[in-house]
């Protein structure tokens, strides 16, 4: 018998939400698939999509390298770039994509000697102040990478601060610097990310990077998006109930006895707690799904344990279905209810059982 926390991964959806992703967007998307595709599995994720994505996009070596062992061919983009000059031979023979962001990988890669030249993704600091070159810096920088031997060709890209924000200034400020900083230079753009493609207008760029909304979770505040996007949750987080048991008004459940019941209540204990993935600090009141039906989360999660209140679903009892976060219960509501966001607790699902179901592969 196994222990029943699962993630259940659908690559259908995955697929779904890419294909829809680049339809919104109107023009090329590489799926940012980073971090083991954001905790759902990068190599399953790829293949998934591999048929009709246009490429991916990674933060290191090592996980394109992962991709490319796996017989996955479609463009690589390494978001970060290289970390040392002597990655490039390497990135070179494997026909990776490499974002520039500072002027030491410039100088490495004009000083570089490799087997082919590289697409190179020159990134600009139009107001994030994280990575990019300097708007200053942007156009000498890209003069002296054009043409270069070491250059196949150039894609302008930048980053947004605030575009899950819909009311923020932010992004149409960035906008504004990055374009009066590239007027007239001929090479693509990328500059959208989920929150761009599902918040601005589609012909910013001819490339889009969506992350967060492949897995089917909006990252934006924008109340239209939820009417504009169907996006599909592709982790169906679950376990079930392994003890019931019903308090007095006045007990206390779980550690530091936070909550203490105010009536008669039933209370059900699920095989899931912060060390399989779920935040620790998700407050009483977080919605949970059982048999079916939504209750809330009661009390502390423990490493192994949660609790919830099966007051209203008198059906529920040991072995009944919990559903953590998937079709029933949104992960952005999790992650609101633990002070966090849904990127965190995707990437964080860990010693769960993983399942992947998709129509078109056999897994």
């Amino acid at each position: 018998m196994a222990r029943p926390t699962v993630a259940k991964i659908r690559l259908d959806s995955f697929r779904h939400n890419y294909l829809l992703a680049r339809s919104i967007h109107g023009h090329q998307a590489l799926a940012v698939i980073k971090a083991n595709a954001y905790g759902h599995g990068a190599v399953k994720c790829a293949r998934a999509i591999e048929k009709v994505a246009d490429g991916f996009a990674v933060a290191s070596i090592e996980e394109a390298l992962q991709l490319r062992d796996a017989n996955i061919i479609k463009p690589i983009l390494l978001l970060e770039g290289c970390f040392e000059a002597s990655e490039l031979p390497v990135i070179a023979q494997n026909d990776l994509w490499i974002v520039v962001h500072h002027e030491w990988q410039v100088q490495a890669l004009l000083s570089a000697k490799l087997s082919r030249p590289l697409t190179v993704w020159l990134k600009m600091d139009s107001g994030m102040h994280r990575v990019g070159l300097s708007p200053e810096d942007y156009r000498s920088t890209y003069d002296q990478l054009n043409n270069h031997p070491n250059v196949a060709q150039i894609v302008m890209m930048s980053h947004f601060a605030c575009a899950d924000e819909v009311d923020s200034a932010h992004p149409l400020q960035q906008i504004q610097t990055f374009r009066s900083v590239t007027e007239g230079l001929d090479a693509p753009i990328s500059l959208l990310n989920s929150a761009g493609i599902l918040s601005w207008p589609a012909p910013y760029a001819q490339w889009a990077r969506p992350g967060i909304m492949l897995y089917g979770s909006d990252p934006t505040d924008n109340p239209a998006n939820a009417s504009k996007n169907k996006l599909q949750p592709v982790m169906q987080f679950e376990s079930k109930i392994i003890s019931v048991r019903t308090l007095s008004k006045g007990e206390p459940v779980g550690y530091g006895c936070t909550f203490v019941a105010e009536r008669t209540t039933h209370v059900g204990v699920v095989a899931c707690g912060y060390a399989d993935g779920y935040p620790r600090h998700a407050a009483t009141g977080t919605p949970i799904s059982v048999a079916g039906k939504i209750t809330h989360l009661i009390g502390r999660v423990s490493m192994d344990m949660l609790t919830v209140d099966l007051t209203d679903i008198p059906e529920a009892t040991i072995g009944s279905r919990v559903e953590l976060w998937g079709d029933k219960v949104a992960v952005r509501d999790v992650a609101t209810s633990a002070g966090t966001i849904a990127y965190e607790l995707l990437c964080n699902v860990k010693r769960a059982r993983f399942e992947y179901s998709d129509s078109e592969h056999t897994q």
